[in-house]
């Protein structure tokens, strides 16, 4: 995995040099370069593999799928949507260049997945390109991340059934990592902005709905495992060898403390 996250984060530096205009570029390598898990591109290269396919034919994608989870980060943290100002253990986006520059640095990211995915994918078919960028505008847009986002906020301070905040985990997630969506809710309560490397309680503090807040922090990891046990049952139908990158990821996710 680690191997996997340094090939993703040579590819993410060489895909925003810094150049002019610099105040944009800057901006989107501070959050894009931030660190991260890389969780997101990760399980793409991985699920390539399981497939037959290998980690070059997979860069390009998992790279945009990264590019857009930064973006949904800084325009999240901005003062209209969560108002954070602590994010992989730094000032977040908006804190240091600016509300304006942010949106801007989170826009850019968002067209350039789509550019990167179009101008650095060889040896697959144009159709195959063309499905896969279709694949991750639908993720992204108003019935994907943007439907999750905006139930999110017209749900705080409301009392939201299991089924809406499913919803809600889903779309703003994927539904590969509705595991994930679990377990940050839980941290969330249970550990301290130090530990998480972003600001702790702020789904408390905003009266979010979230999975401890309808059923408790314990029932909430008991899902949390049903989830990742689901995932990799789905596992079995592959070859062992190539699916067991995905089998750690799936407990990685489910375990994480933060």
């Amino acid at each position: 995995m680690a191997t996997k996250a340094k090939y993703v984060n040579k590819a993410l530096d060489a895909a925003v040099p810094l150049q002019h205009p610099m105040k944009i570029h800057e901006a989107m390598r501070y959050s894009l370069l931030a660190g991260g898990k890389r969780v997101r591109p990760i399980l793409c290269i991985a699920s390539c593999e399981l497939v037959g396919g290998d980690e070059s034919l997979a860069i390009p994608v998992a790279c945009a799928v990264e590019m857009i989870h930064t973006m949904s980060l800084i325009h999240d943290d901005l003062p209209c949507m969560d108002n954070d100002d602590l994010r992989r253990r730094k000032q977040t986006n908006h804190r240091v260049f600016g509300e304006e520059t942010a949106v801007l640095a989170g826009d850019a990211l968002l067209s350039l997945a789509f550019e990167y995915v179009a101008a650095k994918t060889t040896r697959v078919s144009p159709e195959s390109i063309i499905q896969a960028i279709a694949e991750l505008g639908s993720a992204v847009g108003s019935e994907g991340l943007v439907a999750g986002q905006i139930t999110d906020i017209c749900s705080e301070g409301t009392q939201v059934s299991l089924s809406k905040l499913e919803y809600i985990h889903v779309h703003k997630t994927a539904k590969l990592l509705e595991a994930s969506a679990v377990v940050d809710d839980v941290l969330d309560v249970t550990k301290s902005s130090a530990e998480l490397g972003k600001t702790a309680g702020k789904d408390l503090a905003s009266d979010k709905a979230t999975y401890p807040k309808l059923m408790g922090v314990d029932k909430a990891m008991k899902l949390a495992g049903k989830l990742a046990d689901h995932a990799m049952q789905e596992l079995a139908y592959f070859e062992p060898a190539r699916a067991a990158p995905l089998y750690y990821l799936a407990d990685h996710i489910a375990n994480r403390q933060n």
